[in-house]
């Protein structure tokens, strides 16, 4: 009897370096550059003119903005500066959906000595780490919208050229079956990063307020450092990714593929030769592709609206404050962190595809029990049993969908599948906030939230359930669908 394959969780977690160290710097991005957008351009006279104008001629973008929360109405009249931020926030998704596919089917084919995926990661991390780094310093320093507005163009562009390639390593070096339980500890590793960001800002404070005094200093003048700790992060993880993560040399894999395919040429039918060659997925398989992106989709707009809007929510519905929000978002975190290894054993043991659907259930059913306790009751004690097992819920989800995605690809298009799961959560995230925009301001209050969310898990858990493949081949059987293909 075989021995049952086991990951290499010391390989892995390496692996996860490269993940930590995106997740560090889009958990400072996000908070921290819209704080600086909102100063640089409420001071932009440009900005002014612009809303003003906006305002008067397109009205309703005001009714949108104060849906979502934003007071619109200063002493001078209007200002549409939440706007701006958001589009300029926006970015990196539209950035994401137009090339990541692109890059990931590029790193498909690339072969160098370092292999497929290591060559963009080590190439574009450190141009990353650099351009995160002088992002405040156009602020703090120089004061420059223009320059300000340059930093974070091409530190969008340049992480977009390698997030596909970091994302494919993983299902590279893992077996299929494996992969599940393998993304859960990449996503461990994420979320472990993602926990370094959300707190260096008051560990900084903390240092600041030791060295300077309490009262000695400002909040902006940490800004620089914050953001140099996310690029120190990063560099240290591309350095472990370039000295203990050892890729294939992808020339010889390409070599050895070339000279098989001249073998096969020999004994193979036509109609298997073109099969191998161009790789086409079945019509099955493109259904079944479809309907999982849609899913995606689904599922992305219900999540980030989740994290996007959940502190307004706190301070209409919970009578919480931005820090209480953020502190109840990182319950939903850990517990989500805590579920991440459970989550991938499940995927693997019961498949992926039934642990997903569980996931969107547990997600849908815990959100309505919230919204009717607190429609009976008047009282918000289910939100913590919301944040806790939807974090778990989360988890289940996230850790199986992209392995699913890779599976119906197959182990030649990873970096080309792994492109088309980032441009439907990206387009996901693209729209969440225009359509949850749109839902606050006709339902006129943040607890549709808790609607909104179950009926974009609803449409997530139709979709999926029309999924049909990325199951993975256990072992076993793989071997014997070789050994037919090797006696044929």
């Amino acid at each position: 009897m075989e021995e049952k394959l086991k990951l290499d969780y010391k390989k892995t977690i390496l692996i996860g370096f490269g993940f930590m160290a995106t997740s560090i710097v889009w958990q400072i991005y996000d908070p921290y550059i819209t704080k600086i957008l909102n100063e640089m351009l409420s001071n932009s006279e440009l900005i002014a003119r612009w809303s003003a104008t906006l305002a008067e001629r397109y009205p309703i973008l005001l009714e949108f903005l104060k849906a979502q929360g934003e007071k619109v109405d200063t002493a001078g009249g209007f200002t549409l500066v939440p706007l701006f931020i958001g589009i300029i926030m926006t970015f990196d998704n539209i950035f994401g959906v137009i090339f990541q596919p692109a890059l990931g089917k590029l790193s498909d084919r690339t072969q160098t000595r370092l292999g497929k995926r290591r060559p963009y990661i080590l190439v574009g991390a450190p141009i990353s780490a650099l351009l995160f780094a002088l992002i405040p310093w156009m602020f703090v320093k120089f004061n420059s919208l223009p320059g300000l507005m340059i930093c974070i163009i091409l530190f969008v562009f340049v992480m977009s050229t390698w997030r596909a390639p970091v994302v494919a390593l993983m299902p590279d070096l893992t077996p299929p079956e494996l992969r599940s339980e393998g993304n859960a500890v990449i996503n461990l590793c994420g979320g472990v990063g993602g926990f370094i960001g959300m707190i260096s800002g008051t560990i900084l404070s903390i240092i600041f307020g030791l060295i300077y005094g309490k009262d000695n200093f400002t909040e902006q003048q940490t800004y620089p450092y914050v953001f140099l700790l996310g690029s120190v992060v990063m560099i240290i993880c591309t350095l472990v990714l370039f000295f203990f993560v050892k890729e294939p040399d992808s020339r010889i894999k390409a070599k050895a593929d070339a000279n098989m395919a001249l073998e096969e040429e020999k004994k193979l039918k036509e109609e298997k030769k073109k099969k191998l060659k161009e790789m086409k997925l079945s019509k099955a398989e493109r259904k079944s592709l479809i309907f999982m992106l849609f899913g995606l989709f689904f599922l992305f707009c219900s999540a980030n609206a989740i994290t996007t809007f959940f502190a307004l929510f706190a301070a209409e519905i919970l009578g919480k404050t931005t820090a209480q929000a953020t502190l109840m978002m990182a319950v939903f975190l850990v517990c989500s962190m805590l579920m991440a290894i459970p989550a991938g054993k499940l995927g693997q043991k019961y498949g992926r595809k039934k642990t997903i659907l569980a996931g969107l259930f547990i997600f849908m059913g815990i959100f309505l029990v919230y919204l009717v306790s607190y429609l009976i009751t008047g009282k918000n004690w289910a939100i913590w049993l919301a944040l806790v097992f939807g974090g778990a819920a989360n988890m289940m989800i996230t850790v199986n969908t992209l392995p699913l995605v890779l599976e119906i690809g197959g182990v030649e298009r990873i970096g080309t599948f792994t492109g088309y799961y980032y441009t439907a959560t990206f387009s996901a995230q693209i729209a969440a906030p225009i359509i949850y925009g749109a839902v606050r301001m006709f339902t006129g209050t943040y607890l549709s939230l808790f609607v909104y969310c179950p009926i974009a898990f609803l449409l997530a858990i139709l979709c999926i359930s029309m999924v049909k493949h990325g199951e993975a081949i256990p072992a076993e059987e793989l071997k014997k669908i070789q050994a037919e293909v090797d006696a044929d």
